[in-house]
Order: structure tokens, then C-alpha cells, then sequence
């Protein structure tokens, strides 16, 4: 199992655990973290699923493509560290990964 730490926007800690493989969309949206949607189901088509990678973590997760790379240029708030959590799957690597969700999605 592949642990993750999603925080809020307000704090919250969320501590999680799934099987290696699992996007991190997955991840939140089947663990019931508020804020990730992933309407579009994981195909980087909507950007619902936009979270940030903490730093420590960032050269360890694969690395954004274009298509990514174009979505992210429409959320609310992209910046340092911002993904979206269905483009990035969970290995052994990424055991205790930290990503903080933003206030919105829209």
C-alpha cells in the first residue's frame, strides 16, 4: 500500500492509503477528500482535479506533459508544485507523498 497526505486548503489532514498503481485522483476522489473532483474521470480534460505537490516531492513525481500542461493553464490558481492528480500514479517511489488540494476547482 502507498501512503499519501492530502492537506486542505484549510488545514485538514487527510491521511490516506492505496494500492500502487492508483492515480492520485483516485486516491482522493475514492477517500473522500473535498476539493478533488475529477469530473472528466482522469483523462486531464477538465482540471477538477488540480492539487499541489509539495516541494520535497515535486522531482519525484513524473514529470508534466503537454496536454497537462495546457489544462493546468486554466485553473484558478496554478503555481509552484501544481498538478493535476490524475496524470500522476502512485509507485513505491512516491510512498508518503504530501499534496496540499486548492480552495477551488472552478
Amino acid at each position: 500500500m502507498i501512503k499519501v497526505t492530502f492537506i486542505e486548503h484549510n488545514g485538514t489532514v487527510r491521511n490516506v492509503e492505496v494500492e500502487e498503481g492508483t492515480s492520485l485522483m483516485d486516491a482522493a476522489v475514492g477517500n473522500l477528500v473535498p476539493g478533488i473532483d475529477g469530473d472528466c474521470g482522469g483523462v486531464s480534460a477538465c482540471g477538477t482535479c488540480h492539487l499541489f505537490i509539495e516541494a520535497e516531492w515535486r522531482d519525484k513525481v513524473s514529470p508534466v506533459e503537454e496536454t497537462e500542461r495546457s489544462m493546468l493553464d486554466f485553473v484558478e490558481d496554478d503555481g509552484p508544485g501544481s498538478r493535476l492528480g490524475c496524470q500522476i500514479k502512485l509507485t513505491r517511489a512516491l510512498d508518503g507523498l504530501v499534496a496540499r488540494t486548492p480552495v477551488g476547482q472552478h
